[in-house]
């Protein structure tokens, strides 16, 4: 069945308007410019071609064309024509644009037109078929899907929807009798898989077991019906026509499902800017009189209301679309209905291909210019239009995205001249804005543009699309991948949905990698087969690499060659949107930040501790209080008597009440989870257990389930409502718990590395809320410069600052020595720095076998050679070995700066200080530099040392380690200054993360040039803590059988 001719009529209308919408641009705005020069262009089946020109050409009284030229190599020489003819004449295209074309090329000339070609924009944006067809009614909503993902939030009917989806996927690998379904169904209801998401909705077992079972006869008829070859001529007949089959009569045949090849296959296509996951692949037999032929097609599985929509055959064509990068062309798909077990069929033809595929690029074009570049005078970035509002207010208010469409209307685009929003829908608007005062739209506003910005500056950078553009050998020269491996072993089902898979390199060692355990990866084949499975990396070594994946690879040939491609900063700006938006929701709990956060109300204070503290508390209190110093006590004081926020530097467990503990990283909770576990406070730790360290991994929500082995609603209810203290990532709040638990206190560690919008996102679940932080350490990191400069890099801890009489100035520290403590003591904090005790005071690192290395280094070192023994001597806390001598040249390669002079001694001295005792665990390795650290984990794995933790000054914060090693890498003649080591707060946090020994390792003269580093170099010049390091000490430390 083809989208019938009144829907087909539909299609184009809404085509057809959009396009005209999309064609007449405001005058005083112009698209903003997307960086697309990192494309690869190429040509082939997945070409990529770059815009240089367009021409619009128009003969006597025919239809205009557009005349791109176009070319596919770096050479502007090469150039080839592109004519856009018919209804392609509307593709929003502009020059640098980047596109694919299918079709046929003569004498370099290609025709898009009605009959032949299309043409794909952006086909890196890889975009949802279920995106796509839903963008058919709505466009606008289309588009806030894409940037409000996890808006959308989840209903009953989704969830009874993935658990029939998954009962009749179960049944394909077991068989479809009736009690069999329900004894599947009866698994997973009652299993842990979707516990969380019946938690969250509040529903009961029982009750969805109940309207599950319903489904069930007609999944078993189904399967009667269309699993075995028709019996009868007129058996379950029905009208497909394929593409291929030209001018046949009879149209008529019978459908026989032969077998299940895949289920959920995840297909990303580049080829036409699509990806999804195709419920169920089947091998079909289609009975005709004339004869039988075998296809491989997409079946959709829909569990609503049978409407056989436009939306949901939509869906399939863009499935035979998406089958073609794995197999030839299905032609056509089926649509099966379980609350009825009506399948019907939907051909991929030409036709509705095109106007899919149109559409598609009409809501990438959206995507791509979120922007625009104000044409009047100062030229500066601005937020785009969307698509326009609809006027259909009853879809509008049943609509999951009305509050984001409303808001972005009223916040941004009620600015704009251009927009024309339909008069019935103007006083919904209002209604649904009026809580809202004109600050709180202009920080929507600001915060949307600043975030965009952002996205746009890293997308370039990380996006997936070098998954399929770059060769895996290229991305393992950045670390950022590992190609040409193949699978070994069983694959262990670890878990439902896990599955444990070990790789090794096919020929040779394994590459050095910046993939970490807990990193996330996507498995490709090494030339097709993109994006097969996605997971987190368990285990990685020299030989192997071990990773959880969402689906089960061993089913592919055992000589297929794969590779891992680390999948960093996916979530994009999805997750700070969220916050902002729900900052703007009509609720008691929003209203209250936006007064704090936005209008800066004051922060009103109890004025008793007694009327606060529940009294079995007072004691517990007291004594821990006994334990503090005085700033510490003031602090504890205020926070107990805070009604909203306070700003302290250190505070970490709140007597007697429920607490949320959350920061940016994982690490930076752990940290704080690591000192409670020593108080034996109990507590609950969300997250996956992955990415937890060691020794808090038995806290985690995981751990807990499957070690009390935890399967109903109400066991699970216990779990979440038996610890008062809850501790989670800021991008962890979106979990089920949240629902439904509000907190007395949220305390946001590093509050000062974290952006406002993420921020955010736990405040929401407490009634009052500390934030931690040094705003002398790093600011949230920002790479837009645009970005920056309107305010992105302030954190809620900084802006909140102005409000005094909430702040508590914490001097007193435990972690540093005096002497380490003393240069950031110099460099920031005035001398306001104290030392806990005299112990902390004088520690310094302990080294058993020292003694016994020096007297080899007494046999290897000349007199030159002093550097050596001051450096490893304990009681010099604070060494800066200058390669000025050396020497130690810097160099720029395509990963970026690196100092492989550096590196190696990095190597030397780690070494030497495992060898004298101390635990690989307490050393830490900094470098600004990501390329670096690259160079020292190849050298550190191919000498067998593993457990050194190598990362930059950013992940360092929070963290500290018994001997810190930096390597600073700038050195080179020509004045090349990078702009990380002009940043102050970077150096205090790198000067700031040793506790007894601190080494850094740099070139003296280079350094000076960046002022923060002047200033330091300085001090240690003064204090004769820099020791020059002779010509070759780089090469002559090897002969000290350390290595």
């Amino acid at each position: 069945m083809e989208l019938g001719r009144e829907e087909q009529r539909l299609l184009e209308e809404l085509m057809e308007k959009s396009a005209c919408e999309a064609l007449a641009p405001a005058e005083s705005f112009q698209k903003r410019a997307v960086d697309l020069s990192d494309t690869t262009l190429s040509k082939g089946l997945n070409n990529r071609y770059r815009i240089l020109r367009i021409n619009v050409v128009q003969k006597n009284d025919d239809d205009p064309e557009k005349h791109l030229t176009i070319r596919a190599s770096q050479s502007l020489e090469d150039t080839e024509l592109c004519i856009l003819r018919n209804d392609w004449y509307s593709v929003p295209v502009v020059p640098g644009d980047i596109i694919h074309l299918e079709g046929d090329c003569h004498s370099g000339t290609w025709i898009i037109n009605r009959d032949s070609g299309y043409l794909i924009l952006y086909p890196d944006l890889l975009l949802s078929g279920t995106t796509v067809s839903n963008s058919i009614r709505c466009m606008r909503k289309a588009v806030l899907s894409e940037k409000f993902r996890s808006c959308e939030s989840s209903s009953r009917q989704m969830l009874i929807g993935t658990i029939l989806h998954e009962t009749f996927q179960q049944g394909v690998t077991n068989n479809f009798a009736q009690e069999k379904l329900q004894e599947l169904a009866f698994r997973i209801v009652h299993g842990p898989k979707y516990l969380k998401e019946m938690y969250y909705l509040n529903l009961k077992q029982e009750e969805i077991m109940q309207e599950i079972e319903e489904y069930l006869p007609s999944i078993t008829k189904w399967a009667e019906d269309f699993m075995h070859k028709p019996s009868q001529a007129n058996h379950n007949k029905m009208q497909l026509k394929l593409p291929s089959d030209g001018k046949i009569e009879d149209l008529s045949c019978n459908i026989e499902v032969a077998e299940f090849l895949d289920i959920e296959e995840n297909i990303w296509s580049p080829r036409f800017g699509l990806k999804g996951k195709i419920d169920v692949t089947v091998g079909v037999k289609i009975h005709r009189k004339s004869g039988t032929q075998y296809k491989i097609m997409p079946l959709e599985l829909k569990t609503g209301k049978e409407s056989n929509s436009i939306e949901h055959r939509s869906q399939v064509v863009l499935y035979t679309l998406l089958n073609q990068e794995r197999r030839a062309d299905p032609e056509a798909g089926f649509l099966l209905y379980l609350k009825t077990g009506n399948m019907y069929p939907v051909s991929g033809n030409r036709m509705d291909r095109r106007e899919l595929l149109k559409l598609r690029n009409q809501l990438a074009s959206y995507l791509f210019h979120s922007m625009c570049k104000s044409a009047l005078g100062n030229k500066q970035t601005q937020l785009a239009s969307l698509p326009p509002v609809i006027d259909d207010s009853r879809a509008c208010k049943y609509c999951s995205q009305m509050h984001n469409c409303f808001l972005y209307s009223r916040a941004v685009e009620q600015q704009m001249d251009n927009v024309l929003i339909p008069l019935a829908v103007v006083p919904i608007i209002e209604k649904e804005t009026q809580h809202l005062k004109l600050s709180h739209l202009q920080y929507f506003s600001l915060w949307y543009l600043m975030l965009t910005l952002e996205s746009q500056c890293g997308e370039g950078k990380k996006g997936r699309k070098n998954i399929w553009l770059m060769p895996a050998s290229e991305r393992e020269k950045a670390g950022d991948c590992i190609g040409n491996v193949i699978r070994v072993e069983h694959v262990q089902e670890v878990s439902d949905g896990q599955y444990l898979h070990y790789f090794q390199r096919k020929n040779g060692t394994m590459p050095g990698t910046n993939l970490l355990v807990g990193d996330r990866v996507v498995v490709s084949g090494e030339k097709t087969l993109l994006g097969l499975s996605a997971g987190y990396v368990k285990e990685v070594n020299v030989t192997s690499i071990s990773c959880l994946l969402d689906r089960n690879l061993s089913k592919l040939p055992k000589d297929t060659i794969f590779r891992l491609d680390h999948e960093e900063g996916i979530s994009g700006i999805d997750a700070p949107l969220r916050n902002l938006s729900k900052l703007m929701e009509n609720s008691s709990a929003s209203e209250k930040l936006r007064n704090l956060i936005i209008d800066f109300h004051k922060p009103q204070f109890i004025q008793h501790l007694s009327s606060v503290l529940p009294p079995e508390a007072k004691e517990t209190v007291a004594n821990i209080l006994k334990g503090l110093n005085k700033p510490q006590k003031q602090a504890m004081k205020q926070v107990l008597l805070s009604k909203d926020y306070t700003l302290i530097v250190r505070i970490l467990y709140a007597c007697g009440f429920s607490v949320l503990l959350t920061s940016f990283t994982h690490t930076a909770v752990d940290n704080i989870l690591l000192k409670l576990a020593r108080f034996k406070v109990g507590f609950l730790r969300l997250g996956r257990a992955q990415k937890v360290h060691p020794d808090i991994r038995k806290f985690t929500e995981e751990e807990i389930c499957r070690s009390k082995s935890i399967k109903s609603i109400t066991h699970l209810e216990e779990l979440y409502n038996n610890q008062p203290v809850v501790a989670t990532t800021c991008m962890g709040v979106n979990h089920p718990i949240f629902a439904r638990k509000l907190f007395d206190f949220c305390i946001v560690d590093e509050a000062s590395q974290i952006s406002q919008p993420i921020c955010l996102g736990p405040l929401f679940y407490s009634h009052r809320f500390v934030l931690v932080g040094d705003h002398q350490q790093l600011p949230p990191l920002v790479h837009d410069t645009e970005a920056r400069d309107l305010g992105m890099s302030e954190s809620l801890f900084k802006r909140l600052e102005q409000n005094k009489n909430a702040v508590v100035q914490l001097t007193v520290q435990y972690r540093m020595n005096s002497k380490i403590m003393s240069l950031s003591n110099k460099l920031v904090y005035e001398g306001k720095l104290e030392c806990g005790s005299e112990k902390v005071s004088k520690a310094t690192v302990i080294l058993p076998n020292l003694k016994n290395l020096k007297l080899e280094l007494e046999l290897f070192a000349d007199s030159s050679e002093t550097w050596l023994k001051e450096t490893f001597e304990p009681n010099n806390p604070v060494c800066f070995l200058n390669t000025e001598k050396v020497p130690a040249p810097e160099q720029a390669e395509k990963g970026g700066v690196s100092n492989m002079t550096e590196a190696k001694l990095v190597l030397f001295l780690t070494s030497f200080f495992i060898k004298a005792g101390c635990k690989a665990s307490d050393i830490g390795i900094i470098s600004p530099y990501r390329h670096q650290l690259k160079i020292i984990t190849d050298l550190m794995t191919n000498s067998c040392i593993d457990t050194v933790e190598v990362n930059t000054v950013d992940k360092y914060q929070g963290r500290d380690k018994s001997i810190i090693i930096v390597s600073f890498v700038r050195n080179n003649n020509d004045g090349n200054l990078g702009t990380l080591l002009m940043d102050w707060r970077r150096l205090n946090v790198a000067i700031t993360r040793a506790k007894h020994k601190l080494i850094m390792l740099g070139c003296v003269s280079s350094l000076c040039l960046y002022p923060p580093l002047e200033k330091l170099l300085c001090h240690l010049n003064s204090e004769a803590m820099i020791f020059n390091l002779p010509s070759g000490a780089h090469e002559r430390v090897y002969p000290c059988n350390l290595l």
